[in-house]
């Protein structure tokens, strides 16, 4: 009976072959055929005409992509129809989105929720779900995944549940969602639709984020012959995604040290060629400053001993304001001054009788800036401490002698300068019932201003009260120091 039996199964496979398949299943029905003909035994046989005549219901449940001989024609179909229809049958849905980079240029980190939808090679992205059923035009982004690189990432944001896509452009795109599932069902649905374009699509380049430089397609891409066999021992299931950097997580690149290296080559180059001050000076690029320039210098090119600025505020101040009450003590604007400076280091013709000038503490305030602001002070550094050691002398007439013969050992411009200056506010002295000056009060003013010691070793507060004895003394003193005329 058994033999009967076999006989029957024998014959029912001869009548096998007559079966028409479709004609792209070609490679499928010469893969029946093959196995047809080099089966040798009776067993091997059996096994094939089993498989060609059982239903599906009894075979075992797996992918039908997997195993063709398992196949009927209805299967084979099944299988050419399923290879052109979409990776993905997620519907659209709204999703964190952070697009962190444009064509490798980096941009600010702004999360926004927008209606994500997947196609079979774009991610589109829109800023309203009521957008996707207007014209195209309408969506607010575009991410191609043709040769993107998709990656979970837990350094690029602090949120939860993040993946980073990277397109083949350099563009990156910060995904997420609160849910952990959403997140993941979309990443794994994007990752299959980049491995799908991907193989319809080889010729195209990676570039590096923030870089002109193209990458060579990754060993993990799908046909890619070159795949070394670590690459393959290390993923060889599932090819989760290209990896641009060379390691599982997207980091900033080589090329990033070295775009710094050469904007440092670059400044370095630039210091070296720029031309030299003098040099700027001779062009007429760069002209000599009266604020802030040495007293020495300034003469010396002025071809005087005293500032010419300095002159020219002493006499407005003396033609228009010794009766002003507070001259020198009260401050004048400040911006009006600034102005008043502006003018004076650009070498611009300056006329103190203009109406903008008009308050005279602006001119007593620009004079005092001045002073205050040479590199060294009208006293010299290296004479600070022995007018410290003269205004100690107890005797008056001996105390004025040491203070004189100090003033005397000063550079001209220095002499010359503070012999002008102490003669003027020996004239704001003359008018002391109308601007209510006093010598304590102009050795106040004029203490820290026209001198300090170079280093600030000391108290500073006892170096001011020296400061200011000094400068009153000499101002009580000065028709003796000075050999000024009394008038």
């Amino acid at each position: 009976m058994a033999g009967t039996r076999i006989t029957n199964l024998q014959n029912a496979v001869k009548q096998v072959p007559l079966i028409q398949l479709p004609q792209h299943s070609a490679a499928a029905q010469g893969a029946v055929q093959m196995r047809i003909k080099n089966s040798q035994s009776s067993g091997d046989r059996l096994s094939q005409s089993k498989s060609m005549v059982l239903q599906d219901s009894d075979l075992p449940q797996k992918p039908l992509s997997r195993h063709r001989r398992n196949q009927s024609q209805h299967g084979v179909a099944l299988t050419v129809a399923a290879a052109f229809e979409p990776l993905v049958d997620l519907k659209g849905e709204h999703l964190n989105v952070a697009k962190i980079s444009e064509n490798g240029k980096k941009q600010r980190k702004n999360w926004t929720s927008m209606w994500t939808v997947l196609t079979t090679d774009e991610l589109l992205l829109y800023k309203d779900k009521q957008e996707t059923g207007v014209k195209t035009g309408s969506k607010t982004d575009v991410v191609q995944l043709c040769g993107a690189v998709i990656d979970w990432t837990t350094e690029k944001s602090s949120k939860k549940n993040v993946f980073q896509i990277t397109t083949n452009t350099g563009s990156e795109y910060l995904i997420q969602a609160d849910n952990y599932s959403t997140a993941s069902k979309w990443y794994d649905a994007i990752r299959r639709t980049v491995d799908s374009s991907t193989k319809e699509d080889r010729g195209f380049a990676l570039r590096k984020s923030n870089s002109s430089e193209f990458l060579p397609r990754h060993s993990s891409l799908p046909g890619h012959g070159s795949a070394s066999p670590s690459m393959k021992q290390r993923n060889p299931v599932h090819r989760r995604s290209i990896n641009m950097f060379g390691s599982s997580k997207l980091k900033h690149s080589a090329s990033d040290s070295a775009d710094k290296n050469g904007v440092k080559n670059r400044l370095k180059k630039f210091i070296i060629r720029r031309p030299s001050m003098r040099t700027l000076q001779e062009k007429g690029l760069i002209k000599d400053r009266v604020f802030g320039c040495h007293l020495l210098t300034l003469c010396e090119r002025e071809g005087t001993t005293v500032p010419k600025f300095v002159k020219i505020c002493l006499e407005a101040v003396e033609k228009r304001g010794l009766d002003a009450d507070g001259i020198y003590r009260v401050s004048g604007n400040l911006a009006t001054i600034q102005k008043l400076r502006f003018i004076v280091d650009q070498e611009e013709e300056l006329d103190l009788d203009h109406s903008q000038w008009e308050d005279i503490h602006v001119i007593t305030g620009a004079l005092k800036m001045f002073f205050r602001e040479l590199p060294e002070p009208l006293f010299p550094f290296r004479f600070f401490q022995q007018f410290v050691e003269a205004v100690k002398i107890k005797e008056s007439k001996q105390k004025a002698q040491a203070v004189k013969k100090l003033i005397q050992q000063m550079p001209k411009p220095n002499h010359d300068t503070l012999k002008l200056l102490f003669s003027h506010l020996q004239r704001v002295l003359a008018f002391s019932r109308k601007n209510l000056m006093s010598t304590q009060g102009i050795g106040i003013v004029f203490g820290p201003t026209l001198m300090w010691p170079e280093l600030d070793a000391g108290n500073m507060a006892v170096n001011m009260i020296y400061q200011n004895q000094i400068v009153e003394f000499i101002l009580i003193e000065s028709q003796e120091i000075f050999n000024l005329d009394r008038k």
